[in-house]
């Protein structure tokens, strides 16, 4: 299961949680409105922070493929042009 499934998949299930848990509670009509206005506020930012962290996870794993395919590639062709250099000889 993918790290970003499981996110999602908790925040949806607090949204879930959150949700019924303000309908079912007794309160006013009112302050029950205002309660599910900030769990959906609430909700949004734990939305944002959840990719947030996945885009910076997916740009942190991109620059380290990079930067080892660079150094690969960087020996590979340091190999190559030591071996071109005693075949010179």
């Amino acid at each position: 299961m993918r790290p970003s499934n499981v996110v999602l998949g908790v925040l949806g299930g607090l949204a879930v949680g959150a949700a019924l848990g303000v309908l079912f509670a007794p309160d006013k009509g009112s302050n029950t409105r205002k309660k599910i206005a900030q769990k959906g506020t609430d909700l949004k930012n734990n939305i944002k922070d959840g990719i947030h962290n996945i885009i910076a996870s997916a740009e942190e794993k991109y620059n380290d493929f990079a930067s080892r395919a660079k150094n690969s590639v960087d020996e590979n062709m340091s190999n190559l042009e030591r071996m071109n250099s005693e075949i010179d000889r």
